[in-house]
């Protein structure tokens, strides 16, 4: 048994306390119309504001799918920043990453468009890929700076296919930052066993998103679906994975670290110490993933200006 006492700090523990209040973990077991109640009030109560000098405005692109443009008062115009969010393919919105989106558009001066991908059971796989893609065509088509990859858990996911699908286009991404993200590694071992009944995310709760987002179809070898189920690494973006210690996707990271590597590509892999899966919504309050904020941070503006440091 893992001793998250001992692994985890007491600023983690209120964070995690504070979230069950509004998301209890038995949510899992409520409709899909209560759970996106829920998750939506608990993303209210943590909604941290916007920074001064950031604008956003909401649209729609390629007919149907909305968008939420930030921009920074400070234009940095080296890059735009494709954020996908997470949920777990069932939650969120252009509401849910809100202040997310806007703090990075902030710190990084990079606009920022946040797509409001289309959720499943009422979508199956591959509707938010189908979205992410179409969103990130939109965006390299639109905008005469390359476009960096950004996303958090189910979000991160979707990046790493659109990263996967678009490495032979002319305007690939420049980059891509998967945050705790879901690539579909192999739950027999690693994080999938040590932290099977982690705070925050079990393996329970990802057989339930997987088998809502397919439908409950087998779709073992999807790339779309499972970015590692893919046979070549070669030719994509650079890569920098930043996972949560206490979370049984962790070793996604690793694993999707050594792939590229091996195929001869650029990618690092930190995993933060001690931290859960959704600690995004702690960067204000838990100094750990305040550092790790800062890290993501720097790892958008570095891969926006085409740099390599680690």
């Amino acid at each position: 048994m893992t001793d998250y006492k001992t692994l985890i700090d007491a600023e983690t523990w209120a964070f995690i306390e504070k979230t069950n209040s509004y998301y209890p973990p038995d949510t899992i077991d409520s409709t899909i119309e209560q759970q996106r109640a829920i998750y939506d009030r608990m993303c209210r109560e943590f909604f941290a504001g916007y920074p001064d000098g950031v604008a956003a405005e909401t649209t729609t692109i390629a007919g149907s799918i909305p968008i939420r443009i930030y921009r920074n008062a400070t234009p940095n115009k080296a890059a735009t920043v494709l954020y996908i969010h997470g949920g777990g393919f069932i939650l969120g919105g252009l509401d849910s990453h809100d202040d997310v989106c806007a703090e990075l558009c902030a710190r990084t001066g990079f606009d920022v468009v946040s797509v409001d991908y289309r959720l499943a059971p009422e979508h199956l796989h591959p509707a938010a890929f189908d979205d992410a893609l179409a969103a990130f065509e939109w965006a390299a088509g639109t905008y005469d700076c390359p476009v960096v990859l950004c996303g958090d858990s189910a979000g991160g996911n979707l990046c790493a296919a659109v990263a996967h699908a678009t490495r032979g286009h002319a305007k690939k991404p420049i980059g891509q930052v998967l945050i705790y993200p879901g690539l579909g590694g192999d739950r027999s071992k690693g994080s999938y066993l040590r932290h099977a009944d982690a705070p925050m995310l079990t393996v329970r709760d990802l057989e339930f998103y997987k088998h809502i987002r397919t439908g409950g179809v087998d779709r073992t070898g999807d790339v779309k679906l499972y970015p590692l189920a893919d046979a070549d690494f070669t030719n994509l973006p650079p890569t920098v994975l930043i996972t949560a210690q206490c979370d049984p996707l962790s070793s996604d990271g690793e694993a999707y670290r050594d792939r590229v590597l091996a195929a001869g590509g650029r990618a690092y892999w930190f995993e933060e110490p001690g931290l859960v899966h959704g600690y995004l919504r702690a960067r204000h309050t838990v100094g750990r993933a305040r550092a790790s904020f800062s890290r993501i941070v720097e790892a958008v503006s570095v891969l926006g200006k085409g740099d390599w440091i680690w």
